[in-house]
């Protein structure tokens, strides 16, 4: 009765939290902004993205994941930990979320599991990880199941995956470090070079 299910996109650009019966109840940028002596938590998402560029000597705005991956595990766990609390609002007194976060399919065993630790520190009960051209099969509708091939291509802002699905599973995949954030700088670097 008081278990909560709970599905995050854990992006470069964004992160997008689904709780199931409510939708995507969570839809932030990938920012977190904090005091450099003290490591204290000062803002996320929407609110520490307006800082970037405009912060104080004294606070540090970053993005926690690059290319796809965490490059800095206790800001992101703590990231996490504040739009989990968010998303379950009254109910994280009387339960812990099962929760699901979707890895770039290119990842290593080793940043797999640094993912999946970093979301049972925030409480879970239990944290599966999926690669996110199956999210992305899923999302769009497609029977991942059936015997037939199924190509997806995810451009995130970090990464690109490209996968094709058949019977449940990725059967071949690649997982490219060149995405929406790669083709933003060059349309900016070729903008200010005409």
């Amino acid at each position: 009765m008081f278990d909560m299910d709970i599905g995050i996109d854990l992006g470069t650009a964004n992160v997008l939290v689904y709780v199931k019966g409510k939708g995507i109840v969570i839809n932030q940028p990938s920012v977190v902004a904090f005091e450099k002596k003290s490591r204290r938590l000062i803002a996320i998402g929407n609110k520490a993205k307006l800082m970037i560029g405009k912060e104080p000597a004294n606070i540090e705005v970053i993005r926690p994941l690059k290319q796809g991956v965490i490059s800095d595990y206790t800001v992101t766990e703590r990231m996490l930990k504040a739009f989990i609390e968010t998303a379950m609002q009254k109910k994280r007194m009387l339960s812990r979320p099962r929760i699901c976060v979707c890895v770039p399919s290119g990842v290593t065993e080793l940043e797999k599991r640094g993912v999946e630790d970093a979301v049972y520190r925030t409480g879970a009960k239990h944290v599966d990880i999926m690669e996110e051209p199956i999210a992305a099969a899923i999302g769009a509708d497609i029977d991942i199941t059936l015997p037939k091939g199924n190509m997806i291509v995810d451009i995130g802002g970090g990464t690109s995956d490209i996968a094709v699905i058949s019977l449940g599973g990725i059967v071949e995949s690649n997982s490219l470090k060149l995405a929406g954030d790669d083709y933003n700088e060059a349309m900016i670097k070729y903008i200010r070079r005409t």
